[in-house]
């Protein structure tokens, strides 16, 4: 019995569609806009580990769709590249002396390798790197047009600091207060940094998520981010005379606020804080600045604070209420300051309540506002003019009085801050800013673009919060493109994130030197059709990029104002590990299974088995390299479809693959070792057919890839039950596999001499009417009850169905005796008679 040879045609038909470039594509001006498709996996940043088999379950989704749509005649765009500027090489860089460049590279063989062994239908030749001079070129240049909208300006504010990597981290790099790189610490420290104004496109950014077919989670997530809010800002006055401004949402709780809280990086801080206080207030804001944002806001955690000895005066009463410094309270945020109404506020109430502070009811209650907290509305009291009145009426009235006292104004504000963008790193893009003391900041002129990053022979962090680029003066020291005197060239570079922005452009267009993209290109192609990959990027990548082009928009150099018209989340692949008692993960390598348990090889203790994200710690990391070496790469491609739902995620089981492997050997052995015929097929086994050729182009074109994978496991099961292979349905089915197999499904189609590639094929059509069945069960009632049921032909007429259903004789017996009122008939489901 002959084995599927999969070593042996997997690399053949590689190498096939390299040297013929089959899935290279070209802008076609006579393909209708409606049969273009631009299909985008998010592309990978190309660690040290490369892939594991999580990581093409997205890339399999979407080259199954690729290959299915240009079967339909679709002209379909699907690149690859890498994200490759970023600190994990920057590291290795300074651990090893190894320069970036070099590791980054040496790791995008790597994972392109791994790619291309799985047999993607990428368009090679629009490859793209982000840290490669051509391309990054155009990332300054964007940068360029952001500063000259005033969309890019620096500014001095404290960041998140890693005192290991010794640079400045956005939010989303701090996890659980440490630096997700490294694992240090993260504390807050006042950088200068260059920031983008994100912020002037909040209200666009929220409001356009409408337009998208998103995954409502991704959008809510999203809004959450950017944070609208619709309410007011009030002005307090300090007892020294200073102003304090907060933003609220309820205005009309003003008679109930009883202190004020203030972030500890608020610029009145030094001011405001009385001698007797000064020491208990500089060693709370020292503990403040080791918390990330994340750990600050925690309602479930124990809140903090401590009294700057100052008062202010509430403007609607003039009462003397009390400032406190409290780290919940974030900077970043509104005006880094709040009114507190703790009767209606339940981190308000237990602030008030471990600090000892008045709690006034302003809201009827239904509750002892002493005892806990009403959050729900309620009449207005103790508050005034705004007595008797609800919350609307409430608003309308006191935001006109504060407004005419100058007191405060309704406004509109967001919890999206702006983009702190620049990074105290080597390996990244430079910043094209020069500083001149003459001409203040100046661009580096276009046709000078791009500003390379030059080699330098220490990566090390100087500490100062520079970037190691500023103790290189042969790149820092340079002449002022305006004036011409001498000037400094900007040393911090560029996040991750800028490269990423907007890579899909580049895609369309990666080897023009004139421009980022050709305009007719652009309108080619976008919008991104369909956006794939992991759902940790819903907020940050996502809304950078939609930011980015946004502006692109604005100035005309991109025709679409979203970039991504459609996007999916695939779901985790998971893998076993294993738990000790108190929830901690042991490394793989630290268990030892015995008659069926597992233990810890050190402790001895029972662990339970449990699913987890593979994880290298955990020892858990399945490669897939491993994986095509024993089964085949289109093993792992349909296995991974086959799992489940595209989104939803899933535990790797090796016993799953060897069943996908034992079922591509079966179709194997249908095409080499039964014998074909042209005859035509029996009448079943076209039916069986032709429901497959409909639902598995239902199921493709939907994403839903693991039940068109069983509908096809049907067809070979019933062709195993004939002793001939016939050709209409041999072809057929090849047709089918090509998207999901290819390699195993050319194979097959060039051994039966079809003229052509099965990729290059047009796809099967199908018979509806063969996809019905002709026979089909029709139930008989009695005055709307089922009494008999029968299997009959379908198509019968409402006589025959009544007739056949009166010969009944479940029927007969319960129509003995009884007058029929009136017969209905609905053809191929049912027959009711009505008697009395």
């Amino acid at each position: 019995m002959s084995r599927y040879p999969f070593e042996e045609i997997e690399p053949k038909w590689q190498q096939h569609w390299e040297e013929k470039k089959s899935y290279a594509v070209t802008e076609d001006p006579s393909v209708p806009k409606e049969k273009r498709l631009y299909i985008l996996d998010m592309f990978p940043y190309p660690s040290g580990q490369g892939l594991h088999v999580g990581h093409p379950e997205g890339y399999t989704a979407t080259d199954i769709y690729c290959r299915y749509k240009r079967m339909n005649g679709f002209n379909v765009l699907h690149p690859m590249g890498f994200d490759s500027f970023g600190l994990p090489a920057e590291n290795y860089a300074i651990k090893t002396g190894t320069h970036p460049a070099v590791t980054t590279e040496n790791n995008i063989n790597t994972f392109r390798k791994q790619i291309k062994s799985l047999g993607f239908s990428y368009d090679w030749d629009r490859e793209v790197k982000t840290s490669d001079p051509s391309y990054y070129k155009w990332t300054q240049w964007i940068f360029e047009k952001l500063y000259e909208k005033g969309l890019a300006y620096e500014s001095e504010m404290p960041i998140n600091w890693c005192p290991s990597c010794k640079t400045g981290l956005a939010n989303e790099e701090v996890k659980d207060g440490k630096c997700e790189r490294c694992g240090a610490e993260v504390t807050h420290k006042r950088v200068r940094q260059w920031v983008l104004k994100i912020t002037a496109y909040a209200d666009e950014l929220e409001k356009d998520l409408d337009m998208l077919d998103w995954p409502e989670s991704v959008k809510t997530m999203q809004r959450n981010w950017i944070g609208k809010s619709t309410g007011a800002e009030v002005l307090f006055k300090t007892e020294d005379g200073d102003d304090l401004k907060v933003f609220t949402t309820r205005a009309d709780t003003l008679f109930g606020a009883t202190y004020m809280v203030v972030a500890p990086e608020h610029p009145l801080i030094k001011k405001i804080t009385t001698p007797a206080q000064k020491a208990a207030v500089e060693a709370y804001i020292t503990e403040a600045a080791k918390k990330s944002d994340l750990e600050r806001t925690d309602l479930a955690k124990d809140k903090t604070g401590v009294f700057s000895g100052s008062y202010a005066i509430n403007p609607v009463n003039g009462a003397k209420i009390p400032i406190w410094i409290a780290d919940y309270v974030l900077i970043s945020y509104g005006t880094g300051a709040i009114m507190a109404v703790p009767a209606h506020d339940t981190r308000d109430w237990d602030f008030a309540k471990k600090f000892d502070l008045p709690i006034i009811e302003v809201l009827k209650s239904k509750v002892d506002v002493q005892k806990e907290a009403w959050t729900e509305d309620g009449v207005h009291v103790n508050s005034g003019f705004l007595d008797g009145m609800g919350t609307e009426e409430a608003l309308n009235t006191i935001i006109p009085w504060l407004e005419e006292r100058k007191l405060g104004r309704k406004t509109i504000n967001y919890k999206l801050r702006d983009w702190l963008f620049s990074r105290q790193r080597y390996w990244g893009e430079p910043i094209p800013v020069v500083h001149c003391p003459k001409c203040g900041n100046v661009l580096v002129p276009e046709n000078e673009l791009p500003l390379v990053l030059p080699e330098v022979k220490s990566y090390a962090p100087t500490g100062t919060g520079e970037s190691p680029l500023a103790a290189h003066p042969e790149f820092v020291d340079c002449k002022c493109p305006k004036c011409g005197g001498p000037a400094k060239r900007e040393t911090n570079t560029m996040p991750q994130w800028a490269g990423s922005c907007w890579y899909f452009l580049r895609y369309i267009d990666p080897h023009n030197d004139k421009c980022f993209c050709d305009p007719e290109k652009e309108k080619y192609w976008m919008p991104v059709d369909l956006y794939v990959g992991g759902a940790e990027h819903a907020v940050l990548h996502l809304l950078y990029s939609r930011f980015w082009h946004k502006v692109l928009y604005d100035i005309g150099a991109v025709s679409t104002p979203e970039p991504f018209q459609r996007l999916i989340n695939q779901g985790i692949i998971t893998a076993f590990a294993y738990q000790k008692h108190d929830k901690a993960l042991v490394p793989r390598d630290l268990v030892e299974e015995r008659d069926g348990k597992y233990f810890d090889i050190e402790t001895g203790e029972e662990l339970t088995q449990v699913i987890a994200k593979m994880s290298k710690s955990l020892k858990n990391v399945i490669n897939p390299d491993d994986i095509i070496r024993e089964y085949g790469a289109d093993s792992l491609r349909m296995y991974e479809m086959f799992m489940g739902p595209l989104e939803v995620s899933k535990p790797w089981q090796t016993t799953g693959i060897v069943g996908i492997w034992r079922f591509l050997d079966r179709v194997w052995r249908l095409g080499d070792e039964k014998p074909h015929t042209s005859a035509a097929a029996p009448e079943s086994l076209r039916k069986v057919l032709h429901k497959t050729i409909k639902k598995v182009t239902q199921d493709t074109d939907t994403l839903s890839f693991n039940t068109a994978i069983s509908q096809m496991m049907i067809l070979v099961n019933e062709c195993y039950r004939y002793d001939e292979v016939y050709d209409e349905v041999w072809r057929n089915l090849l047709l089918m596999l090509a998207p999901y197999v290819p390699h195993l499904a050319e194979e097959l189609w060039q051994k039966a001499g079809y003229e052509g590639e099965a990729n290059e094929t047009e796809w099967p059509g199908y018979d509806e009417s063969l996809t019905k069945d002709n026979e089909g069960e029709v139930v008989f009632q009695i005055n709307g009850k089922v009494r008999s049921k029968a299997t009959l032909e379908r198509g019968l007429s409402k006589d025959e169905l009544i007739a056949i259903a009166k010969a009944d004789p479940k029927i007969q017996a319960w129509l003995d005796g009884k007058q029929i009122v009136k017969e209905i008939a609905v053809p191929d489901k049912l027959v009711n008679i009505v008697i009395r």
